[in-house]
């Protein structure tokens, strides 16, 4: 009864009856979240896959089978919205519009208003975006065919060929500390939330000697040194480099003894590229697409709705031509085809123009590269001049130029938007799957529109709903938690200036409230661990660390116009579509928006 009192107070209480139930309120408070963080905390609960409604009080859960396509697809239930009708003057000849709702397979989510009508071209990653990949089939061509060059060629020694890979001790958003053999989760402020040592966890104590307590030589995790965990493809450098740190710390080898670990992460990084280069994977992939590449059936139809729009569309990728074939035609046909079927190539009617063997983030920044023009039947590349060949055909240029073939490979920035006619860098959307070479650097550079791919977001979303009642459990402990602090600090300037006969009191006061606060504490960091690890159970949440914003966070809000599970999902992305962010919230928006007691002075 006191917190619907409270609910129901106005605003503008004065502050001595908004105290008075505040402090029932807060017994209740506590009380309820102390047995709900007990619940949470014992019960394990069976595994469910919902979707789910937006919903300020938390996700509700839909069918499990299917998604909202209407609103009674939703629980009955009075439509709040019903009540901004009186000031609108709406037609809504067909009711009230569906609820908004989160599919975390499908939805996208938008960090910068982007309205697709000046939208002219949009450009496609091809690994990790276009085309995902099978892991671990994928990724342990790559590290297998990396152990034999490591030993074979560089003279590492035998155990290394015992190593075996596991892509689940492993996620993006990282950071290689190479100096140190580290690998490391910050936060948006760039505090080292978690550390590991090779495969070993770092205690507390080393963590924050290292990267926190150093005198004037705070990390600012940009040098050279510090390697950043931006793809899904570097999964494997962080495994492999791991195991060698163990090797060396662990075994007895005089190889590895002088060996830095700067040097051993060079080696690592030298045998995985190599792989990449001389065949390893390409072949294999060749011979058998279907195991290695998940087939999409919805790539063909949204790349040819972009196209019947009258939007340019695009390919951008690091990978060369032979292995590029290989994947869009597989991904085309969505099965393994014939030669001869293969040699029409088909796939190249969904693009304007291609750009294989790019160089990323070196093709957004360098403006001196050349660019080639790629046969597709023999692979062979001619020179061209580029923008100057561009300008030289008069007008009409550009067409002219795509006429003679409109496959290239390097090149840079400047001859793909003369190649597109785009005046500037906002007329251009990118989608990919690498946080800095995608995304940052095309849009701090310039300036162009950014989606990024985050396959990792289906998991984030579906154990965040599942796992609600114990997040706001957390969060209420947490806000309880500083209540008990500021009381503390109230007592504390209270029983300086006390009387000597209330002194005793108010310091027996003090006492629980100490007591509380620990307890509070211990309870809030054992939920929190536990909450932790159903993300990951090494390096918990994508998108937070600790109790803030990790660094992928930071990123992919600061850069990422637009992010989705998958690169289909922009099918959505219609010319006529348009597409809001939900809205930023600095702490005291945050407080007032969950609810926190306000007190205006009594005047």
């Amino acid at each position: 009864n006191c917190f619907f009192v409270f609910l129901n107070m106005s605003p503008r209480t004065s502050r001595r009856t908004c105290g008075n139930v505040r402090a029932s309120c807060l017994l209740l408070i506590y009380a309820a979240s102390l047995l709900d963080a007990v619940a949470a905390f014992a019960s394990e609960g069976s595994p469910r896959r919902p979707a789910f409604a937006a919903s300020s009080l938390g996700p509700r859960l839909l069918s499990r089978s299917r998604l909202p396509s209407a609103a009674s697809d939703l629980p009955s239930a009075s439509d709040p919205r019903e009540q901004l009708l009186d000031s609108l003057s709406l037609l809504l000849s067909n009711g009230l519009p569906p609820v908004r709702s989160v599919n975390p397979h499908a939805s996208i989510f938008c960090n910068r208003e982007t309205n697709m009508s000046g939208v002219g071209a949009i450009g496609f990653d091809m690994d990790y975006t276009l085309a995902q990949y099978v892991c671990p089939a994928f990724d342990e061509l790559a590290f297998d065919g990396a152990l034999g060059k490591l030993v074979g060629t560089l003279g590492y020694p035998a155990e290394v060929l015992d190593f075996s890979y596991d892509h689940t001790q492993w996620r993006r958003g990282l950071i290689i500390d190479t100096q140190r053999g580290n690998f490391l989760k910050i936060d948006r402020h760039k505090y080292v939330r978690v550390a590991y040592h090779g495969i070993n966890k770092m205690s507390s104590a080393t963590r924050k000697a290292l990267y926190a307590k150093a005198f004037n030589k705070v990390p600012s995790f940009s040098e050279k040194s510090f390697v950043n965990v931006d793809t899904l493809f570097q999964l494997v450098d962080a495994h492999l480099f791991a195991l060698l740190v163990e090797l060396k710390d662990s075994g007895e080898h005089e190889f590895m003894d002088a060996k830095t670990y700067t040097e051993m992460f060079k080696d690592a990084r030298y045998a995985i590229d190599l792989c990449h280069r001389d065949g390893v994977i390409k072949d294999e992939v060749a011979k058998n697409p279907g195991r290695y590449i998940v087939p999409d059936p919805d790539m063909v139809q949204m790349l040819q709705g972009f196209k019947e729009a009258g939007t340019k569309v695009f390919l951008l990728t690091n990978s060369f031509w032979e292995y590029t074939d290989v994947v869009m035609n597989f991904l085309y046909h969505g099965k393994h085809v014939d030669q001869t079927t293969k040699s029409k190539r088909e796939w190249l009617s969904l693009f304007d123009l291609v750009i294989v063997g790019s160089c990323k983030p070196a093709f957004l920044v360098d403006p001196k590269r050349s660019l080639f023009r790629v046969d597709p039947a023999t692979g062979t590349l001619t020179n061209t001049d580029g923008v100057f060949e561009i300008d030289a055909l008069g007008p009409g240029g550009a067409r002219k130029f795509l006429d003679a073939g409109k496959i290239f490979q390097g090149g840079q920035w400047e001859q793909l938007q003369a190649m597109l006619e785009t005046t500037a860098g906002d007329e251009i959307l990118y989608v990919g799957d690498h946080l800095f070479s995608d995304v940052l650097r095309s849009k701090r550079t310039l300036g162009w529109r950014t989606a990024l791919i985050v396959p990792e977001l289906v998991d984030e979303v579906v154990t965040y709903a599942e796992n609600f009642e114990e997040q706001d459990a957390i969060n209420r402990l947490r806000t309880l938690r500083e209540e008990i602090n500021v009381h503390k600090e109230a007592l504390r300037r209270k029983l300086r200036k006390a009387e000597e006969s209330e002194r005793g009191k108010i310091a027996r006061a003090l006492t629980d409230a100490e007591h509380d606060y620990s307890a509070v504490k211990v309870t809030v960091a054992a939920l929190a661990d536990k909450n932790h690890s159903k993300y990951h159970s090494v390096w918990g949440q994508l998108f937070r660390a600790g109790y803030q914003d990790s660094r992928f966070a930071f990123y992919v809000q600061n850069y990422a116009c637009l992010y989705t599970s998958k690169a289909t999902n922009m099918a959505a992305a219609t010319e006529f579509r348009s597409f809001h962010p939900v809205g930023e919230r600095l702490p005291h928006d945050q407080l007032l928006d969950s609810g926190a007691v306000y007190e205006i002075d009594d005047v």
